[in-house]
């Protein structure tokens, strides 16, 4: 009996530490310039902010994830982006899972309020307001960006780009436009 009470207790404190420390980390965050690699950060502040003409997003294109804060709620993340037609995306993928639903918060979030956020990207901060898009034909070029940048550089087929826009049809994926404020 005291054995088994002793591999319990054990047992415990090996559970508690890391589950502890990584709340601290958590918490420790959610205030930073900016997120983690593993938790959500705070407001972006550092950086210039970004007021001239609309620019050419294709340079994101050697950029592999930004950093996306939400203004309500104020909390930011590291998140895929693409180009495609001139415009700049950003995706959440599982989004009909229970993983994507607990996880994917920020998606949720941007969706059912107002969409403003910051994006900072190599250090320079762009005011954006996100917006779903569901459906339509400029899901075709997005699709085939997202394949062909992290897909593992595949070539966007016709049937991976039918695939591709079904599952954000589907809800699976959600793809927000990050559209000038106020455009």
């Amino acid at each position: 009996m005291n054995v088994l009470k002793i591999v319990l207790q054990v047992l415990g404190i090996l559970i508690l530490i890391p589950a502890v420390a990584i709340a601290t980390l958590r918490l420790d965050n959610q205030n930073a310039d900016g997120p983690s690699i593993l938790f959500p950060g705070g407001e972006l502040v550092s950086g210039e902010l970004y007021t001239g003409p609309e620019p050419d997003w294709s340079f994101t294109d050697d950029v592999q994830t930004v950093e996306l804060q939400l203004v309500d709620p104020l909390s930011s993340r590291l998140i895929f982006v693409m180009e495609s037609e001139g415009k700049v995306y950003v995706p959440s993928g599982y989004m009909r899972s229970t993983l994507g639903k607990i996880w994917k918060d920020w998606a949720f979030q941007a969706d059912e309020g107002n969409g403003l956020a910051v994006v900072r990207i190599d250090g320079t901060r762009y005011e954006r307001q996100l917006l779903r898009i569901k459906e339509g034909p400029v899901l075709d070029g997005i699709v085939a960006k997202m394949g062909s940048k992290y897909g593992g550089g595949a070539t966007a087929t016709p049937e991976a780009i039918q695939a591709g826009r079904a599952s954000v049809e589907a809800g699976d994926i959600w793809i927000f436009e990050m559209a000038p404020r106020g455009g």
